[in-house]
C-alpha cells in the first residue's frame, strides 16, 4: 500500500481554508507577557504578519502551507490570491516588527520550539519559490530564530517528549530543513549533535501514554522522523531497528490505532485530529526511508493511510481545528520530494 498524495483539488481546498483565516484576527489566543501597561496591544499590533489563524504559530505554518501549495501548483485557482497576500505581508517593515518582538526580555521562550521550527520551515519554503523576494524579506526574522536555536540547544540538557507544542524532536526536525537550504553547516552540526545527545541511545520505545488527551504529535514517531531527517540512512536504519524493534508485529499497538475525537469544538480534544495527521506524516516518511524489500515499509505505509483517512475528513469541521489542521494534512500528503 502507498499513501495518498496531494492533488490539485485538495491544494485548492486547503489554500482556501488558510486564506480564510490567516488575516482573521479574532478569536485569538494571544501568547504574550506584559511587562508594563503599554504592552497591552492587539494581535495585529504585536504581530503585523502573523496575527491571524487564532495564534501566532498556526498563522506561521498556514503561511508555510500557502507557500508550499503555490510552489507545487503555481497556476492553481488561488495562486494570484496567495501572491497578493505575500506581496502585502512579507515586506521589510512588517518583518522588522516581528523580529523586534523577540528582543523583548519576556519573549525569550516565545513559541519555543514549535513556532521556531515552523518559522524556519516557512523560510525554507520561501527560499524555494521562483520569486525569492518574500524569502529575502523574511530573512532577518529567520536569522533571529536560527540564533534562538543556537542559544537554546546547548542549554537544554534534556529533551521534551510530550505530544504538544513543546516537543523538542519536532523543533529539530523542522530546523534541519532550514540548515540545509541556508547551507548553515554550524547549525546543522548543532542539530545533529543535539539529536544524538537527546535520542541516540533510545531503544525499544513502548510509546507509553500515547495518545494523551490533547496530543497532536506522537512523541515516539516524531522522534523517529527527527532522527530520519538528521542521520544518514546507514546510521538511521540501525537506530530505527533498535528504537521500534517490533514494527513487523505492529507493536506498540497504540502507534497503529488512529485516535478517536469526541468533541471537535473543544480545542484540546480537537488536537487528536492533528495527531492522526501528524502520525500519517511520520509513518509515510519512515516507510519511504525503509528499503524497498523491507516488509516494514508496507506496514508503515498502511498505518499512514489509516491515520490519514481518520484525520482528513475533519479539516474544517470547526474553527478549533480549521485554523491549523490543513497544514498537517499537507505534511502527510506532500512532505517528501
Amino acid at each position: 500500500m502507498t499513501t495518498s498524495r496531494l492533488t490539485r483539488e485538495q491544494a485548492t481546498q486547503f489554500a482556501r481554508i488558510a486564506l480564510g483565516h490567516v488575516r482573521r484576527e479574532y478569536p485569538n489566543n494571544v501568547d504574550h507577557a506584559l511587562a508594563e501597561p503599554a504592552d497591552a496591544r492587539t494581535p495585529s499590533q504585536l504581530h503585523p504578519i502573523f496575527y491571524g489563524s487564532y495564534d501566532w504559530h498556526s498563522c506561521v505554518h498556514s503561511y508555510w502551507m500557502l507557500a508550499r501549495l503555490l510552489r507545487r501548483f503555481p497556476d492553481f485557482a488561488v495562486a494570484s490570491d496567495i501572491r497578493a497576500l505575500f506581496d502585502e505581508q512579507f515586506v521589510p517593515e512588517k518583518v522588522a516588527v516581528e523580529s523586534a518582538y523577540f528582543a523583548r526580555p519576556t519573549a525569550r521562550g516565545f513559541k519555543r520550539p514549535y513556532g521556531w521550527g515552523w518559522l524556519l520551515k516557512l523560510a525554507t519554503e520561501l527560499a524555494l519559490q521562483s520569486d525569492d523576494r518574500w524569502g529575502r524579506n523574511l530573512a532577518p526574522l529567520a536569522d533571529v530564530i536560527a540564533q534562538r536555536f543556537r542559544d537554546f540547544l546547548p542549554l537544554s540538557l534534556y529533551p521534551v517528549r510530550v505530544g504538544t507544542h513543546f516537543n523538542t524532536a519536532f523543533g529539530l526536525r523542522m530546523a534541519s530543513d532550514y540548515a540545509e537550504i541556508s547551507k548553515d553547516e554550524g547549525l546543522a552540526k548543532l542539530l545533529l549533535e543535539t539529536g544524538l545527545r537527546w535520542y541516540g541511545e533510545d531503544r525499544d520505545c513502548p510509546a507509553w501514554g500515547e495518545p494523551s488527551g490533547d496530543d497532536f504529535q506522537s512523541s515516539a514517531l516524531i522522534e523517529a522522523e527527527c532522527m530520519r531527517r538528521l542521520l544518514p540512512p546507514d546510521v538511521f536504519l540501525p537506530w530505527f531497528d533498535r528504537f521500534l524493534p517490533r514494527v513487523l508485529e505492529r507493536q506498540p499497538a497504540t502507534l497503529f490505532r488512529p485516535a478517536t475525537v469526541s468533541d471537535r469544538t473543544d480545542g484540546k480534544i480537537a488536537h487528536l485530529d492533528g495527531l492522526n495527521l501528524s502520525r500519517a506524516w511520520c509513518w509515510r516518511a519512515l516507510g519511504d526511508a525503509l528499503p524497498a524489500n523491507d516488509e516494514r515499509r508496507a506496514i508503515a505505509h498502511e498505518a499512514a493511510q489509516e491515520h490519514l483517512s481518520a484525520g482528513l475528513p475533519h479539516l474544517a469541521t470547526h474553527y478549533m481545528g480549521e485554523h491549523w489542521l490543513a497544514s498537517f494534512a499537507v505534511l502527510a500528503l506532500d512532505e517528501a520530494e
